[in-house]
């Protein structure tokens, strides 16, 4: 979902959303759709568009510990389908990816309220995970969408040798890396593209960086982080 907000300058408008919408800098990406210069008889003034949440809701601050990709969330951990809605999902991802040439077992690798992690057991588990994830993202959208249809409610992580967990923690050591040489530099930098979640993982490791901001730009999905020296 996104909402647009206009001020004399970024900061302004950004502002603006954040009173608007009742949530943290860190919750949202911003993209610049018009900047129009001051003129001898206009202002200048600045429009962006905000993206936040994934289903049309504002999302609520989380604990540091809890994103879609975690691993030990709290609740149950067992790794055997305890009803019929996961005994279907996991029958499901098997079969999708048994029709992909590939054997896998799937097994339950957590629980959290409506949401539930799987993870795919496979010899071929890299061609599974594919470059850069994409291949294991395009599993987790077929996964929900059959999901949703047993139970709207249902949200399903998927996963592959902890893949999700290990491209985490490299997306924010690349974060601080970048941030440090944007410090020494006085240069901003851009990220490779990445998903929203990955964008809020950015934005959120070096909302407290000194001397540091943050900003995404480009068009659809996969848009580009942009780490700014403060002036």
């Amino acid at each position: 979902m996104y909402s647009d907000f206009e001020g004399r300058t970024e900061q302004e408008a950004i502002d603006k959303a954040i009173e608007e919408l009742g949530i943290e800098r860190s919750q949202f990406d911003v993209e610049i759709i018009e900047n129009t210069k001051k003129g001898l008889f206009k202002k200048g003034s600045v429009k962006i568009r905000v993206y936040y949440g994934e289903d049309g809701t504002v999302e609520e601050p989380a604990p540091e510990e809890d994103d879609d990709y975690e691993d030990a969330p709290e609740g149950s951990s067992s790794k055997e389908a305890e009803n019929d809605n996961e005994r279907n999902i996991i029958s499901f991802t098997e079969t999708l990816i048994h029709k992909m040439g590939y054997d896998a077992s799937v097994s339950i690798s957590f629980r959290r309220g409506s949401k539930i992690g799987i993870s795919i057991d496979s010899p071929d588990s890299s061609i599974i995970i594919g470059r850069k994830g994409k291949n294991l993202d395009a599993i987790q959208l077929v996964v929900n969408v059959y999901a949703g249809n047993l139970d709207p409610d249902i949200k399903v992580v998927v996963d592959s040798e902890n893949y999700r967990m290990r491209h985490e923690e490299q997306i924010i050591r690349t974060a601080y890396k970048t941030a440090q040489i944007v410090k020494r530099t006085g240069r901003s930098k851009l990220l490779e593209p990445m998903n929203p979640f990955e964008r809020r993982l950015v934005h959120t490791a070096l909302n407290d960086v000194d001397g540091i901001d943050t900003k995404s730009e480009g068009e659809g999905l996969y848009k580009q982080v942009r780490i700014i020296p403060q002036k």
